[in-house]
C-alpha cells in the first residue's frame, strides 16, 4: 500500500511539474491524485475510521481555502476600486534593480504582519500595475515568493507553521523574532542580489494606464484611498482577531470580508449609483476568483493528508531521527522536504514526534545534550520554523505563497526550477549558517 501511494504521489507530482508540456491543468492532476491516494488507502488499509479522517483533514484544508478565498476577494475589491494605484503612484523609481530591492524588502516586512499568502496576493497585484513584460514579472514575482516565505518565518503570526509552534508553546514570540530575524533577512538578501543578473540594468516599462483608466466614473481618489485603507486594516485585523479570540484565522478573514461587503453596499446604495457600481461590488468580484488555484490547493493538500493518514510522513520522520539524531540535519532535511510536501503536516509530525523537553526528560535521557535542543525555544524549534518556512521557496509549489503566485501569473514549474530554485537554496543555506553561528556565539 505504501509503495503504491508513494508511486501515485510521485507520478502526480511529475505531471504537475510538467504542466506546460502535457497541457493539462495542474488542478485537474492534483484532484485525480488526491482521489487515487484516498482510494488506495481505503481499499488496502481497511481503516474503519477513514470517514472521520477525511472529514478531519478536509476541515483543516477548508480553513486554508476559505482564508484564501477571503483574502483574494478583499485584494480584488481593493484593486477594482483602484486602491493599489495610490501605492504605485508613490513608487517613483523605474530602475529595475532599485524596484526589485524595494518590493523584496516591503514583502519581507509585510508578510511578518500579514501572512505570506495574503502578502503575495497583494504584491503580485501591485506588480501588474508596475511591469508589463511577462517574463520580467515572473522574476519579480518569484523574489516576492521568497521574501514572503522568509518574512513569515520570523514572526509568530507570519505563517501557519509559526502560529502552530507559537500557540502550542514550542517557541515564544520574542525569542522567535530575536533569533530568526537576521537569518530570515539573509535568506532574502542573497536571492534578491543573485536575481539582479536576470533583469540587468535599465528601467521597467510601466503598465500603459493611468490611475483612472478602467475605473467607473463614480470611483474617485477619495474612494480609492478609502478602499485601500479599509482593505489593509481588514487584513491586519485577522491576526488580531486570532490573538483575541483564539479562533482560526479564516474566521477572522470571513468577518473582515463581511464587514467590507456591508460597507461597500452601504456606500453604493447611499450614492445611488447602482448601475455603474455593479462591477465593483463584492458579489461581482467573487465571480472573478481563481477557482483553478483553489481546487489545486484542495487536491494537493488532501493528497498530502492521505500520506499523513497512512503514516508515511511519520515513518519518514522516525527513520530520520533514528539514523541521523542531530538537530540541524533533521530540521534541514525537513525544510528540503517542505518544498515538495506541505509544511503544515511536516511540522505537525515533528511536533508529535518531539514533545517539548523538560528538566526531567533531559535528566532521564541517554543523550542530554541532544534533548536540550527540544526545550521551549530550543535550537531545534527555531531551526524547524526557519527551514519549514524558507524551504518552501525552493520549488514554486512548495508553499502557499508560491502556489498563489503560480496561479495568478501562470509561472511554469520548470522555469522556476531552472531560474529560481538555486537562488532560493543559496538563501536557505546561508540562513542556516547564520543560525549555526548565532548558536555558537550565544551557547
Amino acid at each position: 500500500m505504501i509503495l503504491a501511494m508513494i508511486l501515485i504521489f510521485v507520478l502526480g507530482y511529475v505531471f504537475i511539474a510538467l504542466e506546460h508540456k502535457v497541457r493539462i491543468d495542474k488542478a485537474a492532476i492534483a484532484l485525480v491524485m488526491c482521489g487515487l491516494l484516498w482510494t488506495v488507502y481505503s481499499l488496502l488499509a481497511h481503516d474503519a475510521h477513514i470517514d472521520s479522517e477525511i472529514i478531519e483533514h478536509l476541515g483543516d484544508t477548508s480553513e486554508i481555502l476559505f482564508f484564501l478565498i477571503g483574502a483574494m476577494t478583499i485584494v480584488d475589491l481593493i484593486d477594482s476600486h483602484g486602491g493599489f494605484n495610490v501605492i504605485t503612484d508613490h513608487i517613483t523609481t523605474r530602475d529595475k534593480r532599485k524596484l526589485l530591492w524595494l518590493l523584496s524588502l516591503i514583502t519581507f516586512f509585510m508578510s511578518a504582519a500579514l501572512d505570506n499568502m495574503t502578502t503575495t496576493i497583494i504584491m503580485v497585484m501591485l506588480l501588474r500595475r508596475l511591469i508589463t513584460d511577462n517574463r520580467e514579472r515572473w522574476i519579480f514575482a518569484s523574489v516576492i515568493v521568497i521574501a514572503a516565505n522568509s518574512g513569515g518565518a520570523w514572526s509568530p503570526i507570519g505563517d501557519v507553521t509559526t502560529i502552530m509552534l507559537w500557540m502550542r508553546g514550542n517557541v515564544t514570540a520574542w525569542a522567535l523574532v530575536r533569533n530568526l530575524f537576521l537569518p530570515c533577512l539573509v535568506s532574502v538578501v542573497i536571492p534578491t542580489a543573485l536575481a539582479l543578473r536576470y533583469i540587468g540594468k535599465g528601467s521597467v516599462m510601466p503598465a500603459p494606464q493611468n490611475a483612472r483608466s478602467g475605473l467607473p466614473p463614480h470611483v474617485g481618489p477619495r474612494l480609492q484611498k478609502f478602499m485601500l485603507v479599509t482593505g489593509v486594516l481588514s487584513l491586519l485585523f485577522v491576526p488580531v482577531f486570532k490573538t483575541l479570540t483564539g479562533l482560526p484565522p479564516y474566521m477572522g478573514m470571513m468577518v473582515s470580508l463581511g464587514i467590507m461587503w456591508i460597507g461597500t453596499e452601504i456606500i453604493y446604495d447611499t450614492r445611488r449609483c447602482m448601475e455603474d457600481s455593479i462591477q465593483n461590488r463584492v458579489s461581482k468580484v467573487l465571480k472573478h476568483i481563481d477557482m483553478p488555484t483553489i481546487l489545486f490547493f484542495l487536491g494537493i493538500l488532501m493528497a498530502v493528508a492521505a500520506l499523513e493518514s497512512a503514516g508515511i510522513l511519520a515513518t519518514f520522520a522516525q527513520t530520520l531521527d533514528t539514523r541521523v539524531h542531530e538537530a540541524f540535519t533533521i530540521a534541514g532535511v525537513t525544510g528540503l522536504l517542505s518544498s515538495v510536501v506541505d509544511n503544515v503536516p511536516l511540522v505537525a509530525a515533528c511536533m508529535g514526534m518531539y514533545p517539548i523537553a523538560d528538566a526531567a526528560t533531559i535528566a532521564a535521557s541517554a543523550d542530554p545534550a541532544y534533548m536540550q535542543s527540544f526545550v521551549q525555544d530550543g535550537i531545534f524549534w527555531h531551526l524547524l520554523t526557519f527551514c519549514a518556512g524558507v524551504g518552501g521557496s525552493l520549488l514554486i509549489i512548495g508553499s502557499a505563497a508560491g502556489v498563489v503566485a503560480m496561479g495568478l501569473e501562470k509561472i511554469n514549474f520548470g522555469w522556476y526550477l531552472k531560474h529560481i530554485s538555486l537562488l532560493a537554496l543559496a538563501g536557505y543555506a546561508a540562513g542556516m549558517l547564520v543560525i549555526y553561528l548565532e548558536h555558537l556565539i550565544f551557547l
